[in-house]
């Protein structure tokens, strides 16, 4: 990566139809092709916009899973050829026989680089998804090392660790955040962990939020792209609806973790005090 450019960073801000996989299709693109048009090299989409995501029942999401060689992963990989970009989108992903995984893939010109499979299932989701095993995948491309994690993931800070000590620049997060009740002066409470995390491993965020109600659910409607010192450069979205954030960033940036002449937030680790290693155990 040459550490003298920028890099345009996109979130999405979508309400996908549940069950409805033509009209998510055609959001996708609809959405992807505008951000392209305003610049956007690397687009986030939410969590699972290509089927909605408050199932029925396990039965209605195995009706609606695709596997990585599906048609919304298809359309994803056409654009990001046709536009040059890197594309991070959520999906319901079929594993074969009845398992299923809340997924997402980052695209780029070369196609499928990662599918990364959510590891920390959130309430209901304990009932339809197999939660993922591997950790984080960084992916070196065009615009730098990308990591991926899925919603929930962020609420873990040994997680959320594991990408930056793996050389990530930018963490994209695709989410669907269920709103709830704050104090009314407070933002929500999932923006502040983002740009916590990001603070913490001096890393980029791109955490993108959905919009809407699906069967009685509103969300937070709060993505966010948070620079490497942990402050909002676009977002969090305060209007609500559709939107696209943008966010022009130097993603090289995010490999000096120096806060202090001498002071290093990694080399300043002490793992072997905190009782813990990096097994998945």
């Amino acid at each position: 990566m040459n550490t003298a450019k920028s890099t345009v960073v996109a979130c999405c801000q979508l309400a996908p139809k549940i069950g409805d996989l033509a009209y998510n299709r055609s959001l996708t693109e609809r959405a992807i092709r505008s951000a392209a048009l305003r610049g956007a090299q690397v687009v986030v989409l939410p969590e699972l916009v290509q089927s909605g995501y408050l199932f029925a029942d396990r039965n209605e999401a195995l009706a609606l899973a695709e596997t990585r060689d599906g048609p919304a992963l298809r359309l994803w990989q056409a654009l990001a050829r046709e536009l040059n970009l890197v594309i991070v989108g959520g999906f319901c992903e079929h594993l074969g026989g009845d398992d299923l995984a809340n997924s997402a893939a980052l695209i780029d010109a070369q196609g499928v680089r990662a599918v990364y499979r959510k590891a920390h299932l959130w309430d209901a989701e304990k009932e339809i998804f197999t939660a993922g095993s591997e950790a984080p995948p960084v992916i070196e491309t065009d615009h730098g090392r990308i990591g991926m994690l899925i919603c929930y993931d962020l609420e873990f800070p040994e997680w959320v660790r594991l990408p930056a000590l793996a050389g990530a620049d930018l963490l994209c997060a695709p989410v669907n955040w269920p709103d709830g009740p704050r104090p009314q002066t407070e933002r929500p409470a999932e923006v502040l962990r983002v740009q916590a995390n990001a603070s913490v491993n001096r890393l980029f965020i791109a955490a993108c939020d959905r919009y809407g109600h699906e069967r009685g659910v509103g969300w937070v409607q709060g993505s966010v792209i948070v620079d490497a010192d942990g402050y909002p450069v676009a977002g969090p979205a305060e209007q609500g609806g559709e939107q696209i954030l943008l966010a022009t960033l130097n993603l090289a940036e995010a490999r000096n973790k120096r806060i202090s002449e001498r002071n290093d937030l990694h080399r300043d680790r002490r793992p072997h005090l905190y009782g813990m290693d990096r097994s998945l155990d």
